[in-house]
């Protein structure tokens, strides 16, 4: 199994996981076109693509959604509420009701010989989740878009053998920043996103043995940085109080507007 970052950040998020038979695109949070070409950088095409599953409905994560299922009639996986919510978003246009295979958190779910377990998130969306896909014995979480994370999200994501994790702000530059108050104060709430500091904490206590990588993404463009998100997470596991520390692992982040690095998951 393998995961690949398209594109990641508050313009736009679109991840590609997959098998050898299998191949899904985890949101389409960016045009078309640019979607077709980050698979053409993995040797892969739209056609290849047996499903779309959607986190929610905000725009940097279903941009692309109406274009891309209009042209390929690829099935799209989302909760009731999240396709609810597609619908009534004008700016995707209008999809076929057909293309939508409505998953329930908690519940698998099967596409090929891949697993999908949907897990409820705390985001100002209607009815959010992140995923954890199963392959062969195998195991990645993927979880962006998290306000906050409780016990439920840590069992749920347990024993992950790749982690591609939010690290959306540092918070002070966020505090410091030009946005609004009211929307710092949604960033900052428990329906918004996780700082470098709650991303490191969660990940403290999701580390393992066999844990092969870690992703950052979601990262802000105007409130953080790579090398700052980074760096304080490893921080943050350094000094928690699991036996891990921050180098223990192989830990990368996201690019924003270019195809990252593939990680195989083995």
């Amino acid at each position: 199994m393998r995961l690949c970052s398209i594109a990641s950040g508050s313009s736009g998020n679109c991840v590609y996981v997959g098998s050898d038979t299998t191949h899904l695109l985890m949101d389409v949070g960016i045009s078309g076109k640019r979607t077709e070409e980050g698979l053409r950088q993995l040797g892969l095409t739209m056609k290849d693509i047996d499903g779309i599953c959607i986190t929610h409905e905000h725009t940097d994560h279903i941009s692309g959604l109406g274009v891309l299922s209009r042209k390929y009639g690829v099935p799209i996986y989302a909760t009731k509420g999240t396709a609810e919510a597609i619908r009534r978003t004008s700016s995707v246009g209008r999809i076929d009701d057909s293309l939508f295979q409505i998953i329930t958190p908690d519940e698998k779910c099967i596409i090929k010989d891949i697993s999908l377990y949907p897990l409820r998130t705390s985001h100002d969306a209607a009815d959010p989740v992140a995923y954890r896909i199963d392959y062969d014995g195998r195991r990645i979480g993927l979880v962006t878009d998290l306000g906050c994370y409780s016990d439920y999200t840590v069992e749920c994501l347990r024993h992950v053998d790749l982690l591609y994790l939010e690290a959306n702000h540092d918070i002070h530059m966020l505090q410091v920043g030009p946005y609004p108050y009211y929307l710092k104060q949604r960033i900052l709430g428990e329906r918004g996103h996780l700082s470098n500091e709650s991303a490191g904490r969660l990940l403290s206590r999701l580390l393992h043995d066999n844990m092969q990588a870690i992703v950052l993404g979601h990262l802000s463009k105007e409130n953080n940085l790579p090398e700052l998100a980074y760096e304080s997470v490893r921080v943050e596991v350094t000094m928690s109080e699991t036996r891990y520390r921050g180098n223990d692992f192989p830990m990368y982040v996201a690019k924003r507007d270019e195809v990252s690095e593939v990680i195989e998951v083995r």
